[in-house]
């Protein structure tokens, strides 16, 4: 049983999870290592399992690990997927791989990908949507594709594309769940819209209900929500969408000259 300096005023939960989080810190505990029972956590400190399990709650409110139902509970794995916003909508890259933007970036990193469209329909547009797209908010009809996105089979984050009716037609774009080799971009590029420039808006806030849920978030973790705008040669808007990504397992990274 692990003895305590008289003086130690902390909670019994606190001074586990602290101990915990110094192991990882240090490294004792490495990325991916399974965490103690909380029967041996329990034993080791002479608590109840609710102490301990309070514990484990407080390091997954933290983010630093995460419950793998009927397996126990591990260290995440510190290295944060990156969006790598300098090259992941490259023409080449797209032509030599035949790979979405995501699945291109993923496999660069040494994860498996894998992407789910969950829905294709059409309805109005958001009224942020509509003025990025330079269309009328009140008579903004749009496609509207949702996506969700996997690396290694955890969901990382979750995409809903915004496409004009009119950019759309009866393409693919409009119907299809599958979009076959390039992905969305290719598909664009057979309707004359090649992306050329892109606009991305990113800001921080904490997800809601669905979002947890459907992303299996553990409480008190942030989401990045990145407003992402296409816009072909003319520099025409033809396509928006709405990326809500974990805080706790992705990063941004931009590589970009500086204007004059």
């Amino acid at each position: 049983m692990k003895q305590e300096p008289e003086s130690d005023k902390r909670l019994p939960s606190r001074r586990i999870a602290d101990d915990l989080r110094a192991s990882i810190e240090r490294g004792d505990l490495a990325s991916g290592a399974k965490l103690p029972s909380e029967r041996d956590l329990a034993a080791q400190y002479g608590t109840a399992r609710n102490t301990a399990r309070e514990a484990i709650s407080i390091l997954q409110g933290e983010g630093l690990v995460v419950a793998q139902h009927g397996r126990g509970v591990f260290v995440r794995p510190q290295q944060p997927l990156m969006r790598l916003g300098s090259n992941r909508y490259s023409r080449r890259l797209r032509g030599e791989t035949g790979l979405s933007p995501f699945r291109i970036e993923v496999t660069k990193q040494g994860r498996t990908p894998k992407t789910e469209c969950r829905s294709v329909t059409k309805e109005q547009a958001p009224e942020d949507v509509a003025e990025r797209l330079g269309l009328d908010s009140d008579n903004a009809t749009v496609v509207r594709r949702e996506n969700w996105y996997f690396a290694d089979d955890e969901p990382v984050q979750v995409g809903v594309t915004y496409i004009p009716v009119e950019v759309a037609g009866d393409s693919p774009l409009a119907s299809a769940k599958t979009l076959g080799k390039g992905s969305i971009y290719a598909r664009f590029e057979e309707l004359g819209y090649t992306i050329a420039r892109i606009r991305e808006e990113i800001s921080a806030r904490m997800p809601n209900p669905d979002e947890m849920a459907g992303l299996g978030m553990p409480p008190g973790v942030p989401v990045i929500e990145v407003l992402h705008t296409g816009f072909d040669e003319q520099r025409r808007p033809f396509e928006v969408t709405r990326f809500v990504m974990r805080g706790d397992l992705n990063g941004l990274d931009y590589d970009m000259p500086v204007e004059d």
